[in-house]
Parts: C-alpha cells; structure tokens; sequence
C-alpha cells in the first residue's frame, strides 16, 4: 500500500502494530444506538528515514465532540509549568506568546498573561510558543511543525509537550493509540523532522502526564546550546528500539496478551461473585474494552465526570453505557475499574475523600494490577 510520511515525506514507511479496524475514539453514541459502530483501520507506521511512529493511511470520518472535562491534574499542570519555564528563562517575563491549542485542554495562557506576558497579534512572531499535546491532532505532522517554526521570534523558544513513544511502548499502553491522534512521538523522531525547519533540540524534561510525556524545548537552530538531557532521553530509546520496526512490532503480542488478562481477571470476579463498574469513558476505553473483549456482563456500567458523556455509550462491541458518578457511589462496588489510569492517583483520591467503602481499585494496564488507596 502506498504511504508517504506525515512527518518528512518519505515513502519509505512501513507497518509495525496493528490494533484492526476500531471505533473512531471520541465517538460516543446513544446508549440506546444498537449499533454496529462504524470502523476504520488502525495501525502503526514506522518511517525508516525520519523515524517518526504514526497512524498509517486511514482517514477518520467521525468529527470529535468535545465531551470531556479537564482534569485537576492536567490544570495544576498547566499552573506549575509556567511558574517553571518562567523560572528558568526569565527573560520570557512580559514576552510575547502564542499557544497552538490542544483538544485535552491544559492551556498556559492565563498563567502566562497573569505573569505579564502579552498574546501575540495576528500574525506576529512570539518571543514563546507553546504546543501542549496539540500537534499529535493534526495529520500531517510536518506541515504543522513548519508553522510552529515560523510563529516563533529569533532568540525565541518553542516549548512542545506530547505522550512519548517510550513509555507508549515500554509501559504497554496501547490503548493510547487512537483515531484523532495520528504521530507517536520520540525525542530522535522529533530531532529529525525540526531539523527540516530550521529547528534544534535545546533541552528536555521527562514528566507524568499522560502516562509519560516530554516537555521540549526548541530554537532556531543558529540559537539553540544543547544540553545532556538530550543525550539522557536519546539513549533509553534506542536501547528500547525506537526505531527498530521488529522491536516496535513486539507491542502488538504485548497488547493482546494484556487484553486477554485484563478480560481473565475480570471474569474471575465475576465467577467470585464480585461487582466490577467503571471509572472514565477516556478515548482509551474503546480500544482496551474492544481487544479485552469487555461487554456489559463483565463491566456493566462506568461513569465519568464529563455530563456530556452521560446516557451515551463506550463506542464498538462492548455497548458499555456511560453514567453519572452518583451511580457509581450508590452502587459502592466491589472493583472499579480505573479506565482513565493515566490519573488513577486523582481518581482513587476524589473517590476516597469520605473514607470509601472499602473497594478495590483494578488498574488494567501494563497488565491488570491492583492499586492501593
């Protein structure tokens, strides 16, 4: 099949992971719809030149609803990255700024203007320009990192936050891969395509949203003083096999036998006479439900924050509904089931805060674990 790379272009791209065809990921239908859900492949690409990971020829053909509710995690986030870049390069203070925004949510902006920085004008360059789990939205990977290049003022820094292929792939987190989101990212991956744009690696922080993401920081290339942290990141993925098509393969037998456990142990409880419900409707939960074969006997409702997502359905096979949390504290099951692992520490908080009743927190990935309170 013919495919061009969304990062450089190169037709040397190859397929590495394939999940099948799934749901689009944000699709969440009726509670009632019977279904069946229309489906699009999805599946991982590796390109051989520029090494970036992405979804392979497929177009989706569902438009996103924005349904969910950011998280506490992901403001306090956005509040204390500021305060830090701000930290450590103070000569932003009273900069200009320009946010290429994220459908997660989790803007800089107001901390950034309450510390004085000015919104760039139309078409004026910034002195700071931000892209926080935004990039991955859009599909050709390349173009887009071109116009973040060309945003940013001589002397300036492009800080770029994304989910990073390592804990992707060593972690097992398969179900992060999704319509909607369509490059998986590494530091070397990032390094090659910026190098298109005039752009160099400066430094690099490793931090814990999302599973494991990168905060990057970016120059034009005649601006740019690398540092080590560079070398640090660089060096966990290749011995990881980043950019090795066999290795990033192994993810695929590492997700179905993660999938398979997860459905085994949830059978378990049923067979125990144990109830399992739900915490989160997450893009996630499509895919890990789908491959762990998951429907309402195994898991009959779960619940979530966002009241968009109420009386609607987890989309595909499993017809999973998706309710208010009221009915999860009424219920006070035996199990939950923590669909938004990613900030399984905030949920076991909210859910602990007047002593809880006792339950089991079941954490399903890399592989189905139990999680103290």
């Amino acid at each position: 099949m013919s495919f061009r790379c969304r990062g450089c272009g190169s037709a040397d791209a190859v397929p590495v992971v394939d999940i099948g065809e799934q749901p689009c990921a944000d699709y969440f239908p009726a509670a009632d719809a019977p279904g069946p859900d229309p489906r699009w492949p999805l599946a991982l690409w590796l390109c051989r030149d520029c090494t970036l990971v992405q979804l392979g020829p497929v177009e989706a053909q569902i438009a996103e609803e924005p349904l969910a509710v950011e998280s506490a995690t992901s403001r306090a986030h956005a509040e204390a990255s500021v305060k830090e870049i701000l930290r450590d390069y103070p000569e932003l203070t009273g900069g200009v700024v320009f946010e290429f925004g994220s459908p997660h949510g989790g803007s800089w902006l107001d901390h950034l203007t309450a510390a004085g920085c000015r919104l760039a004008g139309h078409g004026e360059k910034a002195d700071l320009v931000i892209d926080v789990h935004g990039i991955v939205h859009e599909p050709q990977y390349g173009a887009s990192l071109k116009l973040r290049a060309e945003r940013l003022a001589p002397g300036g820094l492009l800080v770029m936050e994304f989910h990073h292929l390592l804990p992707l792939f060593v972690g097992n987190q398969f179900d992060t891969i999704r319509h909607g989101h369509w490059a998986y990212v590494s530091l070397r991956a990032l390094r090659n395509l910026a190098a298109l744009h005039g752009l160099m690696v400066e430094s690099v922080k490793q931090v814990d949203m999302y599973g494991g993401s990168l905060m990057v920081m970016l120059r034009h290339t005649a601006d740019a003083r690398p540092d080590a942290s560079i070398d640090v990141v660089l060096e966990d993925e290749d011995a990881a096999g980043l950019a090795d098509e066999v290795q990033l393969g192994s993810l695929q037998e590492a997700a179905w036998h993660a999938a398979g456990a997860l459905h085994d142990e949830l059978a378990r409880h049923r067979a125990a006479g144990r109830t399992v419900l739900g915490y989160g409707a997450p893009s996630k939960a499509p895919v890990l439900l789908g491959l762990s074969n998951v429907t309402t006997d195994l898991l009959p409702f779960t619940v979530d924050l966002a009241p968009g997502k109420h009386g609607r359905r987890i989309p595909g096979s499993c017809l999973v509904p998706i309710r208010p949390i009221a009915d999860l504290l009424a219920a006070k099951p035996d199990v939950v089931l923590v669909l938004t692992w990613d900030i399984a520490d905030e949920i076991i908080a909210q859910l602990e805060a007047d002593g809880g009743w006792g339950t089991t927190y079941l954490v399903p990935l890399p592989e189905p674990h139990e999680r103290g309170r």
